[in-house]
């Protein structure tokens, strides 16, 4: 029938933060939320145009995101396996808005 996991549940009211970027000329505003020990734990995402193509892959990559932290999948092993360009850096919108989160995080430590 399939392996049971366990997923991290966060409390109902919890503090999120809030920021805004830029990919491919397209804006999306960010809100996401952490654990209680600072892992990253959810992301809410809109586009700038509401339901767009853009904006609705977004929405959905930020709730698989999302269920992959909370199933206890870390921020790097995510990163590592987005596409990169030749350069390295993520060549998609969700991979760029997850180095910029581990960035924050790692200013804030």
């Amino acid at each position: 029938m399939g392996y049971q996991y366990l997923r991290e549940r966060l409390p109902n009211r919890r503090p999120s933060e809030l920021i805004d970027f830029e990919h491919d000329s397209l804006f999306y505003t960010v809100g996401f939320s952490r654990f209680e020990d600072g892992r990253l734990a959810e992301i809410f995402v809109d586009g700038e145009k509401v339901d767009s193509a853009s904006d609705i892959v977004m929405r959905d990559c930020a709730i698989v995101v999302s269920i992959a932290l909370q199933h206890g999948c870390d921020i790097s092993s995510i990163l590592s396996s987005l596409t990169r360009g030749h350069d390295e850096r993520p060549l998609g919108p969700m991979g760029k808005l997850l180095e910029l989160i581990a960035a924050e995080s790692g200013r804030r430590t």
